[in-house]
């Protein structure tokens, strides 16, 4: 089941401001999956994730390869509750862009994130869907 983003309940909004860790997955050039954990936000009223890192790490150089059909699916999880983001991704070295994913970034994990010289910000835009529930007790096989 897949709903768009800005029908997110306010149960499922407020999981996604918890600070914790989730898996980005994005597919390697030969199609196999590539998985990592990261930090990340969400920002509710757009919709996009953001998620910092080093260009020349294995999910941006993907993401890169990719270009504009650049798919990633993204992945937190506590317990028995979960949430899966899927969507398009780029990746930006626009300041702008990085110093607001750093802000929020700052305010989510209370803490700066790590600061390569060559940081990379991920995003996946307010097209993302989600899969999965935050809400049930119980996982439902979809």
């Amino acid at each position: 089941m897949s709903r768009p983003t800005f029908q997110l309940s306010s149960v499922t909004r407020a999981f996604l401001t918890l600070p914790h860790t989730a898996t980005l997955t994005t597919l390697r050039p030969d199609g196999t999956p590539h998985v990592t954990p990261v930090r990340f936000t969400f920002d509710a009223a757009t919709g996009l994730v953001r998620v910092t890192t080093r260009a020349g790490s294995r999910k941006a150089r993907n993401v890169k390869a990719a270009g504009p059909a650049a798919r990633v699916a993204l992945c937190q999880a506590e317990g028995i509750r979960w949430i899966t983001l899927e969507g398009r991704a780029a990746v930006t070295h626009a300041p702008a862009h990085l110093a607001e994913a750093v802000r929020r970034y700052t305010v989510r994990y209370r803490a700066d994130p790590p600061t390569p010289l060559d940081l990379v910000s991920s995003r996946s835009p307010s097209t993302a869907s989600w899969t999965s529930t935050s809400e049930s007790p119980v996982p439902k096989a979809e």
